[in-house]
């Protein structure tokens, strides 16, 4: 199995890219190509004292993406940064599975268009396992498309419960449309006519659910459109750090609290752990034709190392195939 990373995307490479590669290559085994400038990967490899085996590929490259570039040029003008070499290994089967932090948009672009759509798929869409009580939720689209049609829900819907069955182990996984209200009539005509096609899909698709049932893990996909997936995914990621914040402050306001706080210090940090979006790793982009991981922006190299573990997951359990299968089947 081998993983090609972009090594210079995102706020913190390339030093945290690479050493979550390692520490990916250490402890899943997998083998590792680097894509970006040869000089300073080297150079980190040898001042971190990280180890890749003999296994290590390194594509040299100066130039990289960021996130002010236009998300297209990854086609012609950034035909050659560390991102679209990453794409290219990808594409033309010498790597098993695709992971970077770097631009979203560039990403979806060059999933789409070097990699290309699953036979049918509409358009692709991002999503990501978000926690719950009972474990854990995926929220699908988060970014991809800020405009759907009834029919991508559909898909989205159908492409969630292909890979949680096939990755995840759910048996017959429950799918739920975000909307206003649990009525079949609520929402605008988007939400009205992609309840029907979801009632006729081959999925568990138990209705709609409101954005505060999503927390509780009442299914095990929410679908819905970029934009809103969006918002609601920040909203959460924005509370849940808040919470952390003012738990914090109660725990540290007297000395008895603190006294407490030393007790459930360990739930504490359990509770801490569940919420730490580093220990999922990234975003899925379903509905192309290879295992592609978004990271975090900001992931640090414990949040890279998982995100090649999903990437590894993905690929090992042949999800695009499931997906093609579960199309057949419309």
């Amino acid at each position: 199995m081998r993983i090609v990373v972009d090594a210079f995307g995102g706020d913190n490479a390339p030093v945290e890219i690479i050493k979550g590669a390692a520490l990916a290559y250490s402890e899943y085994g997998v083998d590792i190509t680097l894509t970006g400038d040869k000089l300073k990967i080297e150079q980190i490899i040898k001042n971190c004292s990280l180890q890749f085996g003999e296994s290590l590929n390194i594509i040299d490259c100066s130039d990289v993406i960021d996130m002010h570039d236009d998300p297209t040029s990854i086609l012609k003008a950034h035909s050659k940064s560390s991102m679209a070499l990453a794409f290219y290994e990808l594409c033309d089967g010498r790597a098993d599975a695709f992971v970077s932090a770097g631009s979203t948009g560039a990403i979806v672009v060059g999933g789409t268009l070097i990699i290309k759509r699953i036979k049918g798929i509409k358009r692709p869409a991002l999503a990501s396992m978000l926690p719950s009580p009972g474990g854990s939720y995926m929220l699908m689209d988060m970014g991809a498309n800020s405009e759907c049609r009834p029919e991508m829900l559909r898909q989205f819907g159908i492409m969630a419960a292909a890979y949680l069955t096939a990755v995840e182990g759910r048996n017959n996984p429950k799918v739920g449309l975000l909307n206003i209200g649990t009525e079949s009539t609520k929402g605008d005509e988007l939400h009205i006519e992609a309840y029907k096609l979801l009632s006729d899909a081959p999925v568990n698709f138990i209705g709609n659910i409101e954005s505060r049932e999503m927390p509780k893990g009442v299914c095990d996909a929410v679908v819905t459109d970029g934009f809103t997936g969006n918002i609601a995914l920040k909203l959460i990621e924005g509370t849940a750090g808040t919470l952390f914040k003012l738990i914090k402050n109660v725990m540290y306001k007297s000395l008895p609290n603190k006294l407490a706080a030393l007790i459930i210090k360990k739930d504490l940090y359990s509770l801490k752990s569940m919420m730490d979006s580093s220990e999922v790793g990234g975003a899925l982009l379903l509905g192309v034709n290879k295992p592609v991981i978004k990271a975090h922006g900001s992931s640090d190299a414990k949040a890279i190392k998982n995100a090649i573990r999903q990437a590894k997951n993905f690929a090992e359990n042949n999800v695009i195939g499931k997906i093609e299968s579960a199309l057949k089947m419309e």
